[in-house]
């Protein structure tokens, strides 16, 4: 089998957010627990249905979160809150990188405030318009949505304090080209709080060389630890701080039933700041 480009894995992951966008538009019941947490009383199927709100609070956000964004915002995706370890302030620049329906955009919004600002970027020109359409919903006008590939931000250098992701730039085939793009943007003293997955073991190799199915599920593109506070170094970080979450493994091991990927993968809060 060819191996694939990084261009047809980026293909292949905006074909599978497409059909998440439109399916979750006309449905709050998620079409795979790929890239989110199954609800606990769910079967162990990529069709289980269950209420987006439900997986969400399994991510790690509150019953208040979720009540305060406009209905079709939340998509059940993710690994974490990033919102809950940005220590976001009033007045601040916060990029979201694969911003999908604006749900963390849409909090960041409320803790930035009306001086704030809050720029959420995704490849998929569905998410895009989901989101937009749920900024008006809400009355966010401190919320853009620019459409746009993470290793080629369209934000100019030097204009954000704060960057962050919920289980994105995993599904990027350009990691080190990504975090070189975080850096550029953001201001001397910004910093990244992101929610991402990262390996605990090595990915058996039918799992690692899937760059389609395991690829999108957010699963064959994790990269280990060390590996990536090599690329953010590279990129010219400070204080950088990746921590494994343990008791992520308990929704990851619903993201693929049967082949217990909750052995080789957690979620992670990874941190790092650009010096002054």
């Amino acid at each position: 089998m060819n191996k694939l480009t990084n261009d047809q894995i980026r293909q292949n992951v905006r074909g599978r957010y497409q059909q998440i966008a439109v399916h979750r538009a006309k449905s709050s019941s998620p079409t795979t627990s790929c890239c989110s947490a199954a609800p606990e009383n769910s079967a162990d199927s990529y069709e289980a249905p269950g209420d987006l709100n439900e997986i969400s609070e399994r991510l790690g956000y509150s019953e208040e979160e979720l009540s305060s964004v406009p209905m079709g915002a939340n998509l059940g995706l993710g690994c974490g809150n990033p919102g809950a370890i940005a220590g976001l302030q009033a007045g601040e620049t916060v990029l979201d990188l694969g911003s999908g329906g604006g749900f963390d955009c849409f909090l960041a919004s409320r803790q930035v405030g009306p001086d704030g600002r809050v720029i959420g970027v995704d490849m998929t020109p569905e998410m895009i318009s989901r989101a937009r359409d749920n900024a008006i919903k809400g009355q966010y006008t401190n919320t853009e949505f620019r459409l746009g590939e993470i290793e080629h931000l369209p934000v100019a250098d030097n204009t954000v304090n704060v960057i962050i992701s919920n289980c994105v730039i995993n599904l990027s085939p350009d990691k080190q080209q990504v975090f070189n793009e975080a850096f550029r943007v953001l201001q001397p003293g910004g910093r990244l709080a992101i929610s991402d997955i990262v390996t605990t073991a090595e990915l058996p190799p039918e799992i690692k060389n899937d760059l389609n199915e395991m690829y999108s599920c957010c699963i064959s593109g994790a990269s280990s630890i060390g590996d990536l506070q090599a690329m953010l170094t590279e990129s010219g970080f400070s204080d950088i701080s990746i921590e494994p979450k343990d008791e992520s493994r308990a929704f990851i091991k619903d993201w693929v039933p049967g082949t217990n990927i909750d052995n080789y993968i957690v979620s992670a809060v990874i941190k790092a700041k650009k010096l002054l």
